[in-house]
């Protein structure tokens, strides 16, 4: 099958499961905060936590499965899992604006995961993730499919995931508030900055190396 149609098909999987969260998400706001969603948080009862964990937990199973079907090389799985990431992601904050109204804008504070600890952070560090997640994976889904072998290494990569683990630790730094049961004020925007500039940096070089190997070996224009 076409490469475009089998993006196109995972884009339509990935908005329904961004639909799907978002649902529950309402149903879990209204059992819990009826009121409307706001700091600090209330005590989930335990059973309800461990079903959010597992729930969050297969999230990341069925996106990694669809991702492993519709690759063919383990770079393309990893683009597909990265693109159905950041679609659903988006689609979620979007169906959540649709139904609830919420968040009120892009500074809003949102609890973003369960795994492996409480991640919060304002809904627009997530949706920067999510839109570099799709761009990168369209860039070398692209490039896989018009037979240009993309150009990483081992440093490429190292550097590329230390952003990534700079970004996630960004995402922490707001724990502290969420345990004294106060309005997470403490999001450290230049920690998030540095982890996407790091990330962002690599993977530009990364794309600038194809682009240059691949018109020197006559693969494109």
């Amino acid at each position: 099958m076409n490469y475009k149609k089998v993006l196109f098909w995972v884009f339509l999987y990935a908005t329904a499961m961004g639909y799907l969260e978002s649902a529950v998400v309402v149903y879990l706001r209204e059992l819990l905060y009826p009121a409307g969603f706001d700091f600090p948080l209330k005590t989930i009862p335990g059973n309800l936590l461990i079903a959010e964990v597992i729930r969050e937990f297969a999230t990341i199973i069925m996106i990694l499965a669809v991702a492993i079907l519709a690759g063919r090389t383990k770079l393309e799985k990893f683009a597909y899992f990265c693109f159905v990431f950041g679609i659903w992601d988006i689609v979620y904050y979007i169906g959540l604006k649709a139904i609830l109204n919420w968040p009120a804008n892009f500074f809003t504070m949102d609890v973003l995961f369960f795994i492996p600890v409480v991640w919060v952070g304002p809904v627009l560090a997530p949706v920067i993730v999510s839109a570099a997640l799709c761009a990168t994976a369209i860039i070398i889904i692209y490039f896989s499919n018009n037979n240009i072998k993309f150009y990483n290494t081992w440093l490429l990569w190292s550097v590329e995931i230390t952003g990534g683990v700079i970004v996630f630790l960004s995402f922490l730094t707001c724990v502290g508030d969420v345990i004294k049961n106060k309005y997470p004020e403490h999001f450290y925007w230049p920690l998030f900055t540095a982890g996407i500039v790091i990330g962002f940096a690599a993977f530009c070089c990364a794309v600038y190396r194809t682009v240059k190997k691949s018109r020197k070996s006559g693969t494109v224009n």
